[in-house]
């Protein structure tokens, strides 16, 4: 007895239309006799199968003892999925698996009419698959009855939780009977997801598939290290290299998306984007050019793409890395499905290897850590899919022999084998030149490493460099220049590793960097003969190393002139013009400092001439004169003089 014939015989029939023999381990635990009528909590890793097994799960309850369903009435099964997508997609899944049963199937999800879904639902269904906050408004409005429900399945229940759908799960819940059946599908089952589970079912089996021990055993997990400013380059690498039917790329953010399909489209990829600021059609056509073979790189949002199945992916790039384990199992789920061998690429810049080792061990999984294909490596492989290319494989057809004797007798095997080659290259994009780095880059313990940039305030070296030679850069401290933007900037424009750079001294208005003498001429020739870098700084190489033991330039001091009405000539301390310091001058017995304001001079401190001229004080609190009695001078003043208004009783 196969497992087919313990199916019902209408779904029996539609899978082997289907083309299932064997079922996968999910979708047998599902018909365990010890299963039936019972709640269930089943964790099973992404693409196992787990929208037929829920399937296979609720037909004995919802059909009991007959092959088709009655007429469509109130609805008997509920199926709530986190997103648009996957609702969409499971409900597709449903339609062909009940379609020799006669199920009315209906959908109730975010971003689609709600008029044309109520008429649905006033029609009649026997399924209903929705997201929760689209079903919770049905259900408020009086459009969704769930007074016959039997039957309740929440589909990546975790990923329900995490996008905030806590209480439109609860109220969903608990307006439907309590006689109902309760499925509970999730990748993992955290806290939260234990707590729904024992909340909202009753005696679940607990249904932990074997293949969720081995996670995602279809897929070539790679880790590769790039230099941080690399990263888009390796990307595109990586699409190159693989050239897979369908990938799909992982960004942290909308932004982040937009751009990289910007760039890509430039590229000349056939790519589309996936994100939560789309509308619902958008998305929709998105997907269908994925799936008909438009387009074959997918950029996307974590959320845009919860759940969605695109058959045929074969690439999983992870341009951002997830935020954490569980994250990633679920994006990398996206390939490997069904048996389906899969990569998952994860980009990542030198300075978050550790993030990424954290992230992997996390999630259980073990990844290979290599450096991204370089561009020779892509173009090998180029030569190795033309030289396999089918196309060869094929004889010439009757309409294309004499095409064929014309070319080879007017340009000769040889020309004809080149204009092949350079028409079969032009067709796809140009890869990229990698900065060169080493896997051992960036992985000895943290004490162990020396600052990236060098010293950047103080004259101490890292440590032996080796012969080098010094560049004066036309900009400083007073330009807030800083070493962690100008070393990237300094390997993109001189084709050099951040390894070539060594010691950073910084000046006010110029800084001192040394460069490995390995490196220097093809430093100077990457810039150019004008020598410029971004923002017009001007590179000057140096005979030597720079003398930091003079004091910096200074600039000349400012004349400021004579007052024609004073006939005083001084010029204002510098020093507190450029560093803003106010020091106390205080007299023998003060104790209380000068905090740079004129009252607390003439309460606590004595001033020199020259001070109480530049604050405007009077000349009996000048340097060696008594202090004033302040409560005279106020009674010396007379009260000022006030005209009274002409016109106006009230000036309020």
């Amino acid at each position: 007895m196969t497992d087919l014939d313990r199916i019902v015989p209408a779904i029996a029939e539609a899978l082997r239309k289907r083309g299932y023999t064997t079922l996968t381990p999910v979708q047998q635990a599902m018909l365990d006799d010890e299963l039936a009528g019972r709640d269930a909590l089943v964790s099973a890793q992404t693409g196992s199968g787990k929208t037929v097994a829920f399937g296979l799960a609720m037909a004995p309850t919802l059909l009991h003892e007959a092959e088709r369903f009655a007429r469509a009435a109130a609805p008997k099964a509920l199926v709530i999925a986190p997103t648009r997508e996957l609702a969409l997609q499971v409900m597709r899944e449903l339609e062909w698996l009940y379609e020799l049963t006669g199920a009315v199937i209906a959908s109730c999800v975010g971003g689609m009419d709600i008029r044309t879904e109520r008429r649905a639902l006033e029609r009649g269904a026997h399924i209903v698959v929705g997201t929760p906050g689209r079903l919770r408004d049905h259900i408020t409005r009086g459009a969704l009855d769930l007074s016959g429900i039997a039957a309740v399945v929440l589909d990546e229940a975790d990923e329900m939780l995490d996008l905030g759908f806590r209480d439109d799960l609860e109220f969903i819940l608990e307006n439907s009977p309590d006689e109902r059946r309760t499925l509970l599908f999730s990748a993992t089952v955290p806290r939260a997801i234990a707590d729904l589970a024992k909340s909202y079912q009753r005696d679940a089996k607990r249904i932990e598939t074997i293949t969720e021990k081995k996670q995602h055993g279809d897929i070539d997990y790679r880790a590769m290290l790039v230099s941080p400013s690399d990263k888009e380059h390796a990307i595109i690498n990586v699409l190159r290299y693989y050239e897979a039917r369908n990938a799909i790329v992982f960004c942290s953010t909308r932004a982040n998306v937009n751009h990289l399909t910007a760039r890509l489209h430039n590229r000349g990829f056939s790519v589309v984007a996936l994100s939560g600021e789309l509308s619902q059609n958008e998305r929709t056509h998105a997907l269908q050019a994925m799936r008909d073979g438009r387009a074959r790189v997918c950029i996307a949002t974590d959320v845009a793409a919860r759940g969605i199945d695109l058959p045929g992916l074969e690439l999983v790039i992870h341009a951002d890395l997830p935020s954490n384990g569980e994250t990633l199992l679920h994006r990398s789920g996206r390939t490997g499905r069904a048996g389906n061998k899969g990569v998952s690429a994860l980009i990542v810049p030198l300075n978050q290897r550790r993030k990424a080792e954290r992230l992997l061990g996390d999630a259980h999984l073990k990844a290979e850590w290599a450096l991204p294909p370089s561009a020779d490596a892509v173009l090998a492989r180029d030569d190795e899919r033309l030289l396999n290319d089918a196309v060869f494989a094929e004889a010439a057809h009757d309409d294309e022999s004499d095409m064929v004797a014309r070319l080879i007798e007017a340009h000769g095997a040889e020309k004809l084998a080149a204009a092949f080659i350079r028409n079969y290259r032009a067709s796809r994009s140009a890869p990229e030149d990698l900065i060169e780095i080493s896997l051992e880059a960036d992985k000895r313990p943290r004490r162990e490493r020396s600052d990236e940039a060098g010293p950047r305030s103080s004259g101490e070296s890292r440590g032996p460099f080796g012969p080098s030679r010094w560049f004066s850069l036309s900009v400083g401290r007073k330009q807030n220049a800083e070493p962690r933007w100008l070393i990237p900037m300094l390997c993109r424009h001189g084709d050099m590793t951040r390894h070539a750079i060594g010691a950073i001294r910084m000046q006010p208005e110029e800084t001192f960097v040394e460069i490995a003498e390995n490196d220097a001429e093809r430093f100077l020739s990457a810039l150019g003969p004008n020598k410029v870098l971004e923002k017009g700084i001007r590179v000057q190489p140096l005979p030597g190393a720079p003398d930091l033991s003079a004091p910096p330039r200074e600039r000349k001091p400012r004349d400021y002139g004579k007052r024609d009405h004073e006939k005083r000539d001084y010029d204002r301390p510098r020093d507190r013009d450029r560093q803003g310091d106010f020091s106390a001058r205080s007299n023998e017995g003060s104790k209380k400092p000068y905090k740079g304001s004129p009252k607390a001079a003439g309460k606590d401190a004595s001033l020199t001439g020259m001070d109480a001229d530049v604050w405007g004080l009077p000349k009996s609190q000048k340097s060696g004169q008594s202090k004033p009695d302040w409560r005279d001078r106020k009674q010396d003043r007379s009260p000022p003089s006030r005209k009274p208004s002409k016109g106006k009783k009230d000036d309020r």
